[in-house]
């Protein structure tokens, strides 16, 4: 923080040595304006100035301590310049005079205390004297002398810093620093607190400095803070954070930065440190929605029960009770048909779907409709329709309305309707399983992948049966097979998985199409592992290519395979970049860009926003390919927090006026990465009816602090396949579009008890407001209303618990929630 300006319209005061200034003039307060006792204290105050030059130190000393007195009584509580300030501007110069005259010791501290305080607003701009006499002071209780003059002295030492010269260094005054950051967490200014230890490198001080009514707001403000600081420097603040999180005992929140900074350690850590099964329970509902596939081991539950019991919450084997629950409460369990979406009867077009659902086309979109709105929900109109000649629930009139290899997608759209269940999905395949047409058996393969999305079982069910069916000659079948083992375990870096995708993708004799799909679904079940064995093997895939090969728009997957291995990674990707630079010249540049992209996405990095602008800004005379993956990197990386998304929105409207076709073509892309699951931007109401209303595709949860690489892999590989949609989408793998499932998630908030059992309890949700920095206890949410749970919550809302009877396990209310009885309240 600069130093205040001059309280009369100056810069600067008297300089050393000057002889006291008249009090004539603008701005200066003339005899007659004063009061009596203003100018009372007017003379008192110079009296104390000339006696202060005495030859009599205990003149001088007495003079001192009332000076002290006076100027520390008035600038205790500042509102406007303090009036012993104002009369005391004439006299600066000469205190500073006689100071460097002063021999005795005592007298000189106190004497540059008191001018450490008038230079407050009597300094020249720059010359930071405030700090000056302060180091040259006591340094006994700065906090007396007010609020602003401890701000002006921190802001004084970070100016001092940034003004550093290499040959006269400035030695950081590490007392003094300590003083003024108690200063500030004892009276609710946090903020600064961390501002001035982050300037001086030193903030592993503030774990000396927090108590317990300060430390929530201290780590609410570095949290976010580290979203702006470089490596190492980020993740040193994160694990401060989490380490203060464990001193007081808060460990959900410990266990969210154990998340972010994507240290199994510090998860371990966290349930070893406590003995409560059912906040327990609650940390592996947070594991569960953030998508990380962990074992339980012995350390994090001694008791076998127990440890079996928190597996089944991480392996997300309760996602779908809990999504029903929230369905039936709200009653939306009818099944939706495409007719009802689509409204045909507002443009006098109503009839029945099997008459007006006449072309191959219209039956694929009405088959990706009705998977999308009947996600999850056990039943629709369309695939799961009961006929006498069907025991087993499901009619397969639908599927043979659709065509060739179109009939895989609606095959494999059964499994999003029976999505999270894979315990009774996983039987209704079987009959497709023995089809005589291989295009259905590829759609009951991806459906199986589809039905078990986010949801592991140890004795791996879907392994298996896929597995099984691939065995052929047939690519297409092998294709749904592939497919489908990604989506099953993506992010769950299974080597049962590994081993039998790399032998197809090291196979010379595997057709081209097989080792793009092969090398997608690796890289989404080792997202962000960085695993060199997987990256070396698509890099050899990516070298060994033809011409036609290169040509082939679906290549450009390839390098989107290999950027997901180092999602979010940053520099871990450097290598990798540079070995890509040796690529054949038609996929060299996406390479790079998309590498680039996918390892910064979410951390706001200034510079490669800058770089990915840059070659949106160059023009290319055949049009380039990195431009589109280009425009998409920018929303990526920029998505982390709400003004990189505002500037990246202006961004996007400048790009569309004056930007090549290739970057007008994926600016919507880019557009509804941004905004996903947001009603902010139009282009992102696509996909408003995706669960009746109860889904979102936003990758990020907890209050936004937490972000789920599964569900990005799955964004950022569809985004990329809808750059060239022809040759992708709108062809023959229409199939990818299933790959959104892994970002699909209820919006819900559903609260149980102890016992996991449902408890239905008020709570107010309304939009989020932000509340880091702010002292004392505002409020979390605004415009809010107060329901029954289960509720529904929407983007940018949030809930707060609008009763005392219960207390929640985790300050977050999202997803699972579980209420312990307050011990504290009695009912009336």
């Amino acid at each position: 923080m600069p130093p205040r300006e001059n309280s009369n319209g100056g810069g600067g005061g008297a300089s050393a040595g000057s002889p006291p200034q008249s009090t004539k003039g603008k701005g200066k307060m003339k005899d007659d304006d004063l009061s009596d006792e203003d100018l009372e204290l007017k003379e008192r105050l110079e009296l104390c100035v000339l006696r202060a030059q005495d030859a009599d130190p205990a003149v001088r000393g007495f003079a001192l301590e009332t000076l002290r007195q006076e100027i520390r009584t008035a600038t205790s509580s500042m509102t406007s310049v303090p009036k012993p300030l104002k009369f005391l501007r004439p006299h600066y110069g000469a205190l500073k005079a006689y100071f460097e005259t002063v021999p005795e010791f005592d007298l000189k501290t106190n004497m540059a205390d008191i001018l450490s305080v008038l230079a407050l607003t009597m300094s020249t701009e720059g010359k930071r004297e405030s700090l000056k006499y302060c180091m040259m002071g006591s340094h006994d209780d700065i906090g007396s002398w007010g609020h602003e003059y401890v701000r002006n002295l921190a802001g004084e030492i970070i100016q001092e810093i940034q003004a550093e010269k290499k040959d006269n260094p400035f030695e950081v005054p590490i007392r003094l620093v300590q003083k003024i950051v108690a200063f500030h967490m004892k009276h609710n200014a946090e903020h600064e607190a961390v501002d001035l230890l982050m300037e001086v490198d030193d903030l592993e001080e503030l774990h000396v400095q927090v108590v317990s009514t300060n430390y929530k707001r201290a780590c609410l403000y570095i949290t976010s803070c580290s979203k702006y600081l470089l490596t190492p420097d980020d993740l040193s603040a994160l694990c401060l954070v989490h380490n203060m999180y464990m001193k007081f005992g808060e460990l959900e929140s410990a266990l969210r930065i154990g998340l972010l900074l994507d240290d199994s350690k510090c998860v371990k850590k966290v349930f070893a440190a406590t003995g409560d099964f059912p906040l327990k329970q609650q940390f592996a509902y947070i594991i569960a929605r953030y998508g990380l596939s962990m074992e339980i081991h012995a350390e994090m539950a001694a008791d076998e029960n127990e440890k079996d019991a928190l597996q089944e919450i991480v392996y997300n084997r309760k996602l779908s009770e809990g999504y029903l629950a929230l369905a039936r409460d709200i009653c939306v369990m009818e099944p939706k048909s495409p007719e009802d979406i689509y409204k045909e009867h507002l443009i006098h077009r109503r009839g029945g779907i099997i008459s007006s659902l006449v072309s191959a086309k219209q039956n694929l979109a009405a088959t990706f409709v009705n998977a999308f709105v009947n996600a999850g929900f056990g039943q629709d109109e369309l695939m799961t329709v009961p006929s006498a000649s069907s025991g087993d629930g499901c009619s397969g009139i639908w599927l043979f309305m659709n065509e060739g290899h179109m009939r895989s997608s609606a095959a494999a759209s059964l499994g999003m309707i029976l999505l999270w269940d894979p315990d009774s999905g996983l039987t209704k395949f079987e009959k497709y399983l023995h089809s005589n047409n291989t295009d259905i058996i590829a759609g009951a393969l991806l459906g199986i992948g589809i039905v078990s999305c986010g949801v592991r079982n140890n004795s791996d069910p879907a392994l298996v049966r896929i597995s099984e069916h691939m065995k052929t000659d047939n690519s297409f079948q092998r294709l749904g097979g592939i497919l489908g083992l990604g989506i099953a375990y993506a992010g769950s870096q299974n080597n049962k998985v590994r081993a039998c995708l790399s032998f197809i993708l090291s196979d010379h004799r595997t057709p081209f199409e097989l080792l793009v799909f092969c090398a997608i679904s690796l890289g989404l079940v080792f997202v962000g592992s960085c695993n060199e064995e997987i990256a070396e093997s698509i890099i050899f895939v990516l070298m060994d290519r033809t011409k036609a090969q290169l040509a082939n728009p679906i290549i450009r997957l390839l390098p989107v395979a290999l950027g997901l291995l180092y999602l979010g990674k940053q520099e871990a990707v450097d290598a990798t970049v540079e070995v890509s630079k040796t690529f054949d010249g038609k996929i060299k540049k996406y390479c790079v860009v998309t590498l680039m992209s996918l390892a910064y996405a979410g951390t706001g990095n200034v510079d490669k926003v800058q770089k990915l602008l840059r070659i949106c800004s160059k023009r290319h005379k055949k049009g380039g390919t990195r431009q589109g993956p280009a425009v998409i990197g920018i929303a990526l990386v920029t998505m982390a927090e709400e003004l990189g998304v505002e500037m990246a929105v202006r961004l996007f409207e400048r790009l569309l006026q004056y930007g090549d076709h290739n970057i007008r073509r994926a600016v919507p892309l880019a557009l509804g990465m941004l905004c996903i699951s947001n009603p902010k931007v139009r282009i992102a109401q696509g996909f408003v009816h995706l669960g009746k209303g109860l889904l979102t595709l936003d990758p990020y949860h907890s209050n936004r602090q937490l972000l789920s690489p599964v569900a990005l892999a799955g964004l950022v590989t569809v985004l990329h396949a809808c750059l060239n949609m022809n040759s992708t989408i709108l062809g023959e793998y229409h199939c990818l579009l299933y790959i959104l499932v892994l970002a699909m998630q209820p919006r819900m908030l559903l609260t149980v008890n102890e016992d996991l059992k449902p408890l239905s309890v008020p709570v107010r949700a309304g939009q989020a407001v932000d509340v880091v920095g702010q002292a004392g206890r505002p409020r979390t949410v605004t415009g809010f209303q107060t329901h029954l749970t289960p509720v529904l919550l929407g983007a940018g809302e949030r809930a707060e618990l609008a009763t005392e009877k219960y207390l929640p396990l985790t300050p977050v209310l999202e997803g699972f929630v579980i209420l312990r009885k307050n011990p504290e309240c009695h009912e009336d």
